[in-house]
């Protein structure tokens, strides 16, 4: 392990046109008969039993045809054939990581590991503002970048990560929280919260406290944001709190036995869904603010044509499970007021950054161009 010098201290302090928790946010771009239907108190609900497995490949089957049905289900199947098969032949290894102390104070025993990840290794506005904004809710940031981030970038980046890791894209997101977790502990112990954190999703677009007050009210245990049924009930993993020295005890070993593949199924699969199965295992609590079936109460008519006649009946996303933050990303949003957009939603999405894009009424302008921004930073066009 290589250490970088640590990030100078310099002057300048806070993004341009970056809101704080404090700032007062519109309501005004909701539609009226929709502001009503934002609950400002956020719960967490525990995750639903699983009474039966649904295969994960069934997730969203219900909004497509049989033939594009099969050339995804062959499409997963190769991918997961084809990484195993070179994971194999090259493994891969722990990769080599630089460290550098940021300019940020540590704030106590509450960490986030967040995790980043860039074609050329830019650090977008938005990032750093999310970093800011854990900062504000007592976090204090381990940033680590799974690509070669610019000098400029890593030195602003330290105005609010108190330790900064570099490391090969090896294991994703769960093999980047693997290997920074025992670094960021010689730094500042081991934590009584541990956010785990990426750059998959877009905003925040609401005010994260409530979010996280919602976490802490339910006390010990590990808390996500939304619920995804396939193959079973489970957290999805963009961002999880662990809280209490069992929760995060938990979270660890999870995270020190997970073994990196060059599969994405393969390693949602490992990670993100064996990782509630283990919490529930050891006992502890494991809920999400946005529940399924809460999410699926609030479909609203735009959605229902969007996903198709299937899904003319309330109980049908019950029968075809949906990945809420793709397929139900509006009445998240709009109705039960979940802070983010999902990345892919809006990479899948036809002109997604055009003015007329349908996420665009839903967030401010500001918000926007910081969105617009960060994904242009991802190759979007």
């Amino acid at each position: 392990m290589k250490r970088l010098p640590n990030v100078v201290p310099r002057s300048s302090t806070l993004i341009a046109g970056q809101p704080t928790e404090t700032t007062t946010w519109p309501s005004a771009f909701l539609p009226a008969n929709d502001k009503a239907a934002v609950d400002p108190f956020y719960r967490v609900t525990p995750l639903r039993s699983a009474e039966t497995l649904i295969p994960r490949v069934l997730q969203g089957r219900g909004t497509r045809s049989a033939s594009s049905f099969v050339a995804r289900g062959v499409a997963v199947m190769a991918e997961v054939a084809g990484a195993a098969i070179v994971d194999f032949v090259w493994p891969q290894r722990v990769p080599e990581m630089l460290v550098a102390q940021g300019r940020a104070q540590p704030l106590g025993l509450s960490m986030v590991l967040f995790l980043h990840w860039s074609p050329d290794g830019q650090v977008s506005a938005m990032v750093r503002r999310q970093m800011a904004l854990w900062r504000e809710q007592g976090f204090t940031v381990v940033f680590i970048s799974n690509a070669k981030v610019p000098a400029a970038d890593w030195d602003a980046v330290g105005e609010y990560a108190s330790l900064l890791i570099q490391r090969g894209n090896a294991g994703r997101d769960f093999g980047a929280w693997r290997d920074a977790y025992p670094i960021a502990t010689r730094y500042f112990g081991v934590p009584n919260e541990l956010l785990l954190a990426n750059d998959s999703v877009l905003g925040p677009v609401r005010p994260i406290a409530p979010i996280v007050e919602a976490w802490r009210r339910a006390g010990e245990g590990v808390f996500g944001m939304t619920e995804s049924m396939a193959p079973k009930p489970h957290l999805q993993s963009y961002l999880l709190l662990a809280r209490g020295e069992r929760a995060v005890g938990s979270v660890v070993r999870h995270l020190l036995r997970f073994q990196n593949s060059r599969s994405k199924w393969w390693i949602v699969r490992t990670g993100e869904i064996a990782l509630s199965s283990r919490v529930i295992a050891d006992g502890l609590q494991c809920g999400a603010v946005f529940g399924y079936a809460e999410t699926c109460r609030a479909i609203d008519p735009v959605t229902r044509r969007e996903l198709g006649l299937r899904f003319a009946e309330d109980a049908t996303p019950q029968h075809w499970p949906l990945n809420p933050t793709i397929h139900l990303w509006r009445p998240l949003v709009e109705r039960l007021g979940f802070p983010y957009l999902k990345r892919d939603l809006l990479r899948a999405m036809p002109d997604a950054l055009a003015s007329s894009a349908p996420w665009r009424p839903l967030v401010t302008n500001s918000d926007a161009a910081l969105i617009t921004d960060h994904l242009r930073i991802m190759g979007l066009r």
